[in-house]
């Protein structure tokens, strides 16, 4: 991990999260102009602006537990951009479902929000992520205080909504919204803090290092001492 944190620096990391995240729009961009979605224009682009935001969201929940397990601090100021970008393609998404498919009849989405769970846990995590993406800012945490950790711990319960609004709208094969709800549970389980706690300790005895700040030298710490975060 040491080698990789060198090759994959801070500023390295964030152009690849930039360059990744907007990837798939510039894709289904190109698509649009060529012709080349399916027969179904509207459900193509449902789908591929749904299926990133998942990505991405699931991307920023990893960014912690990644370095609580390798002490992989870089990675951290990924975690914002990837959930902004997740933000971004959620509401696109909605975009595309009130207006492609519903053509901005109010009536007629009411019903489908309320009436379809897909539709209607979909919405929920549009909510929340609403107010995280927001007050992502320096400022905001600030004015926040303690409050802005609470708030922003709120996007776990987006992330299982999405699982949930991606297992309720594919109906048939299953496994992969499945799939991505057990890593979502995994990757909350190792927030839990007696978890991190032992997460850390197994880093520790395994590299005899905690994790440290960017430019100053790694110490080596007794696991006993360790805390939870």
């Amino acid at each position: 991990m040491n080698g990789l944190s060198r090759l994959l620096t801070k500023n390295r990391i964030l152009w690849l999260v930039h360059i990744g995240s907007l990837l798939p729009l510039a894709w289904l961009l190109w698509d649009f102009y060529a012709g080349n979605l399916t027969v179904n224009p509207i459900q193509d682009i449902t789908f591929r602006t749904g299926k990133p935001a998942l990505v991405l969201l699931v991307l920023s929940l990893a960014v912690t537990p990644l370095n609580t397990i390798f002490g992989w601090r870089e990675i951290i100021p990924a975690r914002k951009w990837l959930g902004l970008y997740a933000w971004g393609y959620v509401s696109v998404h909605f975009l595309v479902f009130i207006g492609l498919d519903y053509g901005f009849d109010w009536g007629l989405l009411y019903e489908a929000i309320f009436e379809k769970r897909y539709a209607l846990v979909g919405f929920a995590a549009l909510l929340i992520l609403t107010p995280l993406a927001l007050t992502s800012t320096k400022g905001w945490q600030k004015r926040l205080g303690k409050k802005w950790k609470r708030l922003h711990q709120l996007v776990y319960a987006a992330g299982l909504l999405g699982v949930f609004h991606y297992l309720w709208l594919v109906k048939s094969d299953i496994r992969e919204p499945i799939a991505w709800g057990i890593v979502v549970i995994l990757l909350l389980v190792a927030r839990i803090p007696r978890v991190r706690k032992a997460l850390v300790a197994w880093r520790v005895r395994l590299t005899g290092k905690s994790s440290a700040k960017p430019g100053s030298h790694p110490q080596r710490v007794d696991p006993r001492q360790i805390t939870s975060g």
